[in-house]
């Protein structure tokens, strides 16, 4: 569970945040203001969404097209190349760490996205203004003087959305396959803390060694996140010195 809990995690942001950077960087420099609001409140919109409808979500759609489509395709064209190809490796169910880490990354999506739009626009006009006067494009501007200006803030929303996916419960559980194994493979079954101890707790009589082991892989649970945020800490710090 703990394997499982920060593969995941770590697949999640591997796809949410350049995602999320993207949106934020078009809805700011990019897009016209008759549609960034729009699309901007539907992007915040869908961090109310309970996870449960993620969940179903995953299960009927994007098991479907992971089972049939992508997981064939990445065995019979990567699973070969040495080094790489045991990443790719198993029966192709639909289910499993890769599936779990998509759906976690459209769920974290939209934290990290609103942290990211609402640092961009707070940063003082003349200082992207006298970029601009001299000469800079649109991505030399983010890349030279809005990303070094608000990283602070930014690694707070990525940490924000490491702390939603590391929680995750439900949604997690219909997809990631709910096996107590490791496996490298993206497309093996597995599970998390939280997914483990919502199936589990319910069947944990009082006073047992099964309900003392959840209680105990929720306290690492705990420790992780702390840990987590003592990094974000130390990397502010750094930062700011």
């Amino acid at each position: 569970p703990v394997f499982g809990s920060v593969m995941t995690t770590l697949l999640a942001l591997v796809f949410a945040v350049p995602l999320a950077f993207g949106i934020a960087f078009w809805l700011v420099e990019m897009a016209p203001a008759m549609v960034a609001g729009p699309i901007g409140m539907a992007v915040q919109l869908l961090a109310a969404v309970p996870s449960i409808i993620f969940g179903m979500w995953g299960f009927f759609v994007i098991v479907p097209v992971m089972a049939h489509y992508v997981q064939p395709w990445a065995r019979l064209h990567l699973g070969h190349i040495p080094g790489v190809g045991m990443f790719f490796q198993g029966a192709p169910y639909g289910t499993g760490m890769l599936t779990a880490g998509l759906v976690l990354a459209v769920m974290v999506t939209p934290f990290v996205c609103a942290v990211m739009r609402d640092v961009f626009v707070a940063m003082p006009a003349q200082i992207r203004e006298s970029a601009y006067g001299l000469g800079a494009t649109r991505w030399e501007v983010m890349r030279s003087v809005t990303l070094p200006w608000s990283r602070p803030a930014l690694i707070g929303g990525i940490m924000l959305g490491m702390g939603r996916a590391l929680g995750e419960t439900m949604a997690v559980t219909f997809v990631i396959g709910n096996t107590n194994r490791i496996g490298w493979s993206l497309f093996s079954p597995g599970n998390t803390i939280a997914s483990l101890i919502a199936l589990e707790f319910p069947e944990s009589p009082a006073g047992s060694l099964k309900l003392a082991s959840l209680l105990a892989l929720g306290f690492i649970l705990m420790v992780i996140s702390f840990l987590t945020l003592a990094c974000s800490r130390l990397l502010l710090r750094r930062g700011g010195a």
